[in-house]
């Protein structure tokens, strides 16, 4: 619809001015014009009735005998005129008939001067006198915004009278008339091109306009349905991960600053795997929306909000009053869900429908400051239930012996993970679009406690944030990767997350150098990851960072574009070699909505030149559509899994890529 409105706005812009224009457009133009005209109407009636009055002096220089009738009928015209307008304004007249009301005052208050002059004893002064009949046809363009019609019809009678006066005295020769009407005549032609020209002008410009706010208002429209599917899980269109940190933040600062407490609850679809192998993943989709729809009614009525967590795992933040509380809305999930009644055939622990396993934290009085927490302890609360045999729900107790401050641990773990070597690296394959080859791989962290355990990132990487340790960490995985994967050319390439903290510390553009000259390494071989998802103000500082790292030739790429606020913004601040456009966009293609969203974010990102990378490929078809789209490189399971150095380069060597 608006690009129909936005051809004809072009087509009627190509006409020549003459030309008949759109009747609809016209009367837009017009409409949208009404309250300007309405008040330059009442300005320029107040202007125009200024300079007629002040012109009562000329009277009573030029034609004193009948100064007395001339200066009479302008105030009455003023008065009257004025009267009209002030009456027509306050009762909310149109501005048509404003300016109706404008121009039956500039021909009453020219016939109101041109009758009583015209019977002045200086006739040859007289005849001069009329010249000033020229300034009520320049007024009625000067001080007002009529339509052209009027504007036409206005100087046209001014015209006719001057004429008639000129006919009806019978004064003066024949050159001397033939001059003054001469003038007369230019002077309506003139004052009648200036009044189309400026309606033309103002219609054009409105045109314009019109067009510049219909594209801004697409703009804006799409803009915000790119933020909202940024926010949007894109199969059961809930709030994502990213969305839900947001909103977990919002909850927790009314819980430091009011006090009003709330529950996290984590919900995990159970046996979900073993589903999708019976019914296929599409009817596992379908199952994943049925949940999240009913998690959403039961989210609602407690005024809270869910969102997707992972692939099959759920969470719902909402305010509670009390542990109990907290512990009651968990059960009316789990109740939900078993309602719903969804058949699961491959279950071995008696049930037959699908069910889930939910865990409950809630602030406390005793609760620690740290935001991650009670969502820890919510999964911590998750994994019991899922121990005590599934389709339960079960509360944080702090009590608990098994539920000890875990991020203490971390903190302590991370302290020696270098030195002790309880740190390592595993790499994902990159894979070329068209050369179906490994062109990169995705350096990703792994941290094991002493025992042997491991311990996931999102558990250590925000802990090794807070505590500092991220900077000594990533230095060392920089070192790592450029040593052990690109000195000795095993791979061509290879990325690198960095994180804020790192960006904003002053010396890790001179470590990155300092390792690329120790191993011998291009700067061009390695790759920094930013996500889009972090908190980085893009400041001086984090601005100069890139630039010193782009000066070493190293690669910037943009990962997660989609899932925050900052990705246009950063795409205009900073030149990326390539852009990661998050995985959770790829998963929605199988609807038309999702797949034409993703084509638009892929049009965007190849408009503003970076390569193209897309994360998350699990499937043949998306592969496929990942060719059909024209993208550079892909990355997911489908392509490879995180492996060891060794491993990858023996696929890279031994086996056919699955892109090829």
């Amino acid at each position: 619809m608006t690009q129909k409105r936005v051809d004809a706005i072009e087509a009627e812009l190509r006409k020549p001015y003459w030309a008949p224009s759109d009747r609809g457009l016209r009367q837009s133009f017009w409409k949208a014009r009404e309250a300007d005209r309405r008040k330059t109407a009442r300005a320029g009636c107040a202007a125009a009735i200024v300079v007629y009055i002040m012109f009562s002096a000329l009277d009573v220089f030029v034609v004193p005998d009948v100064a007395a009738y001339t200066i009479a009928a302008r105030f009455a015209v003023a008065i009257l005129s004025l009267a009209m307008m002030e009456w027509q304004f306050r009762t909310n007249a149109g501005a048509d008939v404003l300016d109706l009301v404008c121009a039956s005052g500039i021909v009453l208050g020219f016939l109101g001067w041109i009758v009583p002059a015209s019977f002045t004893i200086e006739q040859s002064v007289g005849e001069y006198y009329r010249i000033y009949g020229a300034v009520f046809m320049i007024g009625a363009n000067l001080f007002f915004a009529f339509r052209a019609a009027v504007a036409l019809t206005t100087c046209l009678s001014i015209l006719l009278t001057l004429s008639a006066t000129i006919l009806l005295s019978g004064q003066g020769g024949t050159v001397q008339s033939l001059i003054f009407g001469s003038f007369y005549f230019s002077c309506f032609f003139f004052t009648s091109y200036v009044a189309m020209k400026l309606e033309n002008e103002r219609y054009r410009a409105f045109l314009n306009s019109y067009k510049a706010n219909l594209h801004q208002e697409e703009t804006q429209a799409h803009g915000q349905a790119l933020l909202k599917l940024s926010y949007t899980d894109a199969l059961t269109n809930v709030h994502n991960r990213r969305s839900v940190d947001v909103k977990l933040h919002e909850f927790w600062s009314r819980w430091q600053t009011e006090r009003r407490s709330f529950a996290a609850i984590l919900v995990d679809v159970d046996f979900f795997k073993n589903f999708n192998d019976r019914h296929g993943h599409q009817q596992g989709d379908r199952c994943l929306v049925e949940v999240a729809n009913s998690l959403a009614s039961v989210a609602k009525c407690a005024d809270g909000l869910v969102g997707r967590y992972g692939g099959e795992e759920f969470i719902i933040l909402a305010p509670v009053q009390t542990s109990a509380a907290a512990e009651s809305l968990a059960e009316t999930v789990r109740r939900t869900v078993e309602q719903l009644g969804i058949e699961h055939g491959l279950r071995r622990d008696g049930h037959s429908v699908v069910t889930v396993s939910v865990g409950v934290s809630y602030t406390r009085s005793d609760s620690t400051t740290n935001l991650e927490r009670i969502v820890h302890e919510a999964d911590r609360a998750l994994y019991a239930a899922k121990s005590d045999g599934r389709n339960c729900v079960k509360l944080f107790d702090p009590k608990d012996p098994n539920n000890d401050d875990m991020n203490e641990t971390v903190a302590a773990l991370l302290k020696i993970a270098v030195e002790r070597g309880l740190v390592s690296l595993v790499y994902q394959p990159i894979h070329g679009v068209e050369s179906g080859r490994l062109e990169a791989v995705e350096t990703l962290m792994r941290l094991r406690s002493v025992d042997g355990t491991s311990v996931p990132p999102s558990m250590f990487i925000p802990v090794a944030e807070r505590m500092g340790a991220i900077v000594t960490l990533g230095t060392w995985a920089i070192c790592t990767v450029c040593r052990d994967a690109l000195a000795t050319g095993l791979v061509p390439v290879a990325s690198v997350n960095v994180s804020a903290v790192q960006l904003r510390n002053p010396g890790f553009a001179a470590a990155v150098a300092s390792i690329l000259m120790e191993t011998g390494v291009m700067g061009s071989r390695l790759a920094l990851e930013i996500t889009e998802g972090l908190e980085i103000d893009m400041d001086l500082v984090v601005l100069n960072c890139i630039a010193d790292l782009k000066r070493l030739g190293v690669r910037i790429w943009l990962d997660d574009f989609g899932t925050g606020f900052a990705g246009l913004s950063w795409l205009r601040m900073i030149e990326f070699d390539t852009v990661k456009i998050d995985k959770s966009f790829l998963h929605g293609i199988n609807e038309p909505k999702g797949r034409l969203m993703l084509l638009d974010i892929i049009t965007l990102v190849r408009n503003c030149g970076p390569r193209i990378l897309v994360e998350g490929i699990e499937t043949a078809d998306q592969l496929k559509f990942a060719q059909s789209a024209g993208l550079h490189q892909v990355q997911g399971y489908y392509v490879g899994r995180p492996s060891a150095l060794s491993e990858i380069v023996f696929l890279q060597n031994g086996k056919k890529s699955s892109t090829s």
